[in-house]
C-alpha cells in the first residue's frame, strides 16, 4: 500500500510516490511536473481553471471532539543525530528516504542517523531532514494507531513543518514538496550568509515590552552606522515566550540589556540567520519559482498557517502564504488558540506531535494545559530490534 493510501483523508487518496525515478530526477533539476510513470498526467494534477471549486468530498459521520485528532509538525531546530532510527520498517519510510536521496543528491538517511552533527545542523540539511523524518513519524503513528490518522481533522506545522502538514493533508505530493523544501533551505542559507544575523530566544516577565525592546535595539544599530537595521519578534511561542531575530548587533544589545528590558531568560539559538524577518527577502523569489512547479490542491483537512493562524484555503492561498511565511513572524501561539478554541466544557481532541523533539508539546503545555492533557509525542528514535 502506498504512503498516500495510508494517509487517506476524506474520499480522495493521494499517492505520494507515483513519481518515477526519471521524473524525480527531472524534479531535482527544476522541471518535474508531478507525473505518473511515463508521460501520463497524474490524477493529482489540479484543473487548469484557477478559480475552480474544491472537489466535493463524502460527508463523514459526526464524531465527538475526544474522538478526533490534531497533528503538529515541528520545524528547524528540532533535529538531532539519530532521528529516524528504527523507522525504516514502517510503511513507505524506506521509499521516502530513497526519493529524498534522488532529489537532494546526498544520503539524507545516513546524515539523520549518523551525522556529523555539524552538517545536520546546517539550514540546507536540517530542513529536509525534519520534513522527511516528521512524515516517517506519521508512518509509525499509522502503524500503531491508525484511528489517529483516519480521524485527523486538523494539522499545523512550525515553519518548514508546514510543508509536512500540507503533504499530510493531501495538498502537496511528497516528492514535489521536498523539492520545494530543498530550494527553500538553500535560499534561506544563502540569505543568511549575506548579513550577520541570528535569533534570540526570550522569556520575559509580565512587564516586558518586546516591540519597544526591538525598537531600542534598532536605534542602537543605527548609532553604529548600520542602515535599515532589522530587529523584530520572529516567533510568538507562548505567553511571554518569544524569539527575536535580526542583526547580530541588535541581538547583542538585547542580551546585554536583558535585565533592564525585563527579560527573565535569553539564549542565542544555533541558527545561521534571522529567519521570518525581512532579512529573508532574498529567499522569496527562489521559493516562488519552486512553488510554481508544484501541483497544489485544497487541503482535505484544516491546515493552519503560521502567518495568521487561520486555515489555508485554495491553492493560490497556499502558495501566497508560504511565501509570506519566509519574511513574517511565526504566530504559533495564535495558531494554537485557533486550533483549540472551543466552548466551555467541550472535550479536546487527541494531539500528536509527529517528528523530532517535543518543543511543540512544550508550547502547547504553556498555551493550553487542558489540551496538553491529550498530547502524545510520536518518537522518531527507537531501537532497531525490539
Amino acid at each position: 500500500m502506498s504512503f498516500g493510501a495510508l494517509l487517506r483523508l476524506g474520499s480522495r487518496q493521494c499517492c505520494l510516490f507515483e513519481l518515477s525515478l526519471h521524473n524525480v530526477r527531472q524534479l531535482s533539476s527544476g522541471v518535474g511536473r508531478g507525473l505518473k510513470n511515463g508521460n501520463e498526467p497524474s490524477s493529482n494534477v489540479p484543473s487548469p481553471d484557477p478559480v475552480s471549486e474544491a472537489p466535493k468530498q463524502e460527508r463523514r459521520p459526526r464524531r465527538e471532539p475526544e474522538q478526533v485528532s490534531v497533528l503538529l509538525f515541528p520545524g528547524q531546530g528540532s533535529q538531532f543525530v539519530g532521528m529516524g532510527r528504527g523507522l525504516l520498517k514502517y510503511g513507505a519510510v524506506q521509499d521516502m528516504f530513497s526519493v529524498a536521496r534522488q532529489i537532494l543528491g546526498y544520503d539524507l538517511l545516513s546524515l539523520c542517523l549518523n551525522g556529523p552533527e555539524e552538517d545536520l545542523m546546517k539550514t540546507v540539511h536540517c530542513q529536509p531532514a525534519v520534513f522527511v523524518t516528521s512524515l516517517a513519524a506519521v508512518e509509525r503513528l499509522n502503524h500503531e494507531n491508525p484511528a489517529a490518522i483516519e480521524n485527523c481533522v486538523a494539522a499545523a506545522g512550525f515553519s518548514v513543518g508546514e510543508f509536512a502538514a500540507l503533504v499530510f493533508s493531501g495538498a502537496m505530493d511528497f516528492a514535489e514538496a521536498l523539492y520545494a523544501v530543498k530550494v527553500r533551505a538553500e535560499a534561506m542559507q544563502a540569505a543568511s550568509e549575506q548579513t550577520p544575523s541570528g535569533m534570540l530566544s526570550v522569556v520575559g516577565r509580565p512587564q516586558a515590552k518586546y516591540n519597544h525592546a526591538c525598537l531600542l535595539a534598532r536605534e542602537h544599530c543605527q548609532s553604529l552606522g548600520i542602515p535599515n537595521p532589522v530587529c523584530m519578534v520572529a516567533n510568538y511561542l507562548f505567553p511571554d515566550g518569544r524569539v527575536i531575530a535580526g542583526h547580530t548587533e541588535a541581538l547583542d544589545f538585547l542580551q546585554k540589556n536583558a535585565r533592564q528590558l525585563h527579560f527573565a531568560r535569553v539564549r542565542k539559538l544555533p541558527v545561521s540567520g534571522a529567519f521570518h524577518t525581512p532579512l529573508m527577502e532574498p529567499a522569496v523569489e527562489p521559493l516562488r519559482g519552486a512553488l510554481k512547479e508544484l501541483s497544489v490542491r485544497t487541503p482535505e483537512i484544516a491546515v493552519h498557517s503560521n502567518v495568521d493562524g487561520k486555515r489555508y484555503g485554495q491553492e493560490k492561498h497556499v502558495r501566497r502564504l508560504l511565501l509570506r511565511q519566509l519574511v513574517a513572524a511565526v504566530k504559533w501561539e495564535q495558531t494554537l488558540h485557533e486550533l483549540y478554541e472551543r466552548a466551555e466544557g467541550t472535550a479536546f481532541p487527541r494531539t500528536y506531535e509527529v517528528g523530532p523533539g517535543k518543543q511543540l508539546g512544550a508550547t502547547l503545555q504553556k498555551c493550553n494545559m487542558k489540551a496538553y492533557k491529550s498530547y502524545t509525542h510520536v518518537d522518531v528514535t527507537f531501537a532497531e530490534e525490539e
